[in-house]
């Protein structure tokens, strides 16, 4: 049983009000010291500034662009969909701060929507309030690294889809399609919604947000399509699965280097396009592995919807060529999802990302260079965080396939009409 479960059981016999103020607790402390980390991040043990630097240098220049209404068009950095300007511009609503502190502040209000989301969840009725517990006690597991990304604002948009989807679907594909403007990767959220109505109105409700937003988007900001270039320049980056796979190949005397380029360091040498282009192979084969469970699945629990969301993120992140340390942030939200509910299958998969987290955490900004250095320290790190990560992806699929098959149990049992007696009704 994992730390993360015997949380709430500490506090099961205590009352709700009581319980949630402990969670409060829990975040402010937390949060403190994630803040003291990021005000302090150019120690030598926290990789000298280079987590904050990322806000006060990259965004506030991407930040100065937008504000003149065009998007970064040749900036090779430049790859996050048109809704990312309005999360990268939205530090002006507080004038009173800097860019840095502005940006960090709503960071912070993210991260206290997204627990407060799960503690409502949690306390309403078949519900669990270790949803909750898991975000405040795993989100620090990455340091000081949420706060200084803006990948926070992306996993609420998330969490807030898939925790809308019991009152309302239409908010759910609004959220989740806001959500995929501004990085992709929430629009997998709808993937398990309950087929029939459900389905049919998230969707259509996603894709009418989308176009009505990507639409003003386009009218407000000259080159939105411009990151598509930029993207599709990308290569492998060192802590990818593909990255470790020929991290290890340097140690066997394979000639290629690291280089810094499209904002992060990546693989050159012979033979990179090939794994990049097998990363993009095992992506589509992702894809059509969650297509096939779609199609075949025939049970739906209440926890389903979460399930199939952490399952598909989870195999996207595993064959992406690029896995940095903030998309652990996803994880642990959607992780967090499916913890609110008794129904859900993913309680292993919640502990091994919580476990590869903590990995993440110490292979960046720690120990960086040995990772980019492919020492044995360095690939040992990507081995085990990837391994983890890996783990999580098998365990996950398979235990929401096991959820969702029909079992004989789960059959109406058939009754031969011819056998019944004289004047007996049949089953309905």
């Amino acid at each position: 049983m994992s730390a993360f479960s015997r949380v709430p059981r500490a506090v099961a016999r205590t009352s709700p009000r009581h319980r949630l103020l402990v969670l409060t607790a829990a975040w402010l402390l937390t949060r403190g010291v994630m803040l003291w980390l990021l005000a302090h991040n150019t120690l030598r043990l926290l990789g000298r500034g280079a987590v904050a630097r990322e806000v006060w240098k990259l965004y506030h220049h991407w930040y100065l662009v937008l504000s003149q209404g065009a998007f970064p068009a040749h900036d090779t950095l430049w790859q996050y969909p048109p809704g990312a300007a309005m999360v990268l511009l939205s530090p002006a609503l507080l004038p009173g701060l800097t860019y840095f502190q502005a940006f960090v502040a709503l960071t912070v209000v993210a991260d206290a929507v997204i627990a407060l989301a799960l503690a409502r969840a949690g306390t309403r009725p078949g519900r669990s309030l270790r949803g909750a517990a898991y975000w405040v006690a795993g989100l620090p597991l990455l340091q000081h690294i949420p706060l200084a990304r803006y990948d926070l604002q992306v996993t609420a948009f998330a969490v807030l889809s898939l925790l809308a989807l019991r009152r309302s679907s239409r908010a759910c594909g609004a959220l989740a399609a806001l959500g995929a403007l501004v990085k992709v990767w929430p629009v997998l959220v709808l993937l398990g919604t309950p087929r029939g109505r459900t389905t049919r109105s998230a969707w259509t409700w996603a894709a009418l947000t989308a176009a009505a937003a990507g639409l003003l988007l386009a009218l407000l900001f000259r080159n939105p399509l411009s990151f598509v270039r930029q993207q599709g320049g990308r290569g492998v980056q060192i802590e990818s699965f593909g990255g470790t796979v020929l991290a290890f190949a340097t140690r066997a005397g394979w000639p290629g280097t690291v280089r810094y380029q499209y904002g992060a360091l990546e693989f050159t040498g012979p033979y990179v396009s090939t794994v990049a282009h097998l990363a993009l192979l095992l992506s589509v084969a992702a894809f059509g592995l969650l297509l096939w469970w779609r199609v075949r699945a025939r049970r739906w629990t209440p926890a389903t919807p979460y399930d199939a969301a952490l399952t598909a993120v989870l195999l996207f992140t595993v064959t992406s060529r690029v896995i940095s340390p903030q998309y652990m942030v996803w994880l642990l939200g959607l992780a967090a999802v499916c913890l609110t509910s008794r129904h859900t299958t993913q309680r292993p998969v919640a502990a091994l990302i919580a476990l590869a987290s903590l990995v993440s955490a110490i292979a960046y900004p720690s120990l960086y260079p040995q990772v980019a250095g492919c020492t044995w320290a360095g690939c040992a790190l990507m081995l085990t965080r990837n391994g983890l990560l890996a783990a999580a992806a098998v365990v996950s699929f398979v235990r929401l396939r096991r959820s969702t098959k029909l079992v004989v149990s789960d059959r109406q049992p058939t009754v031969d009409r011819h056998r019944l007696p004289h004047g007996t009704p049949s089953p309905s």
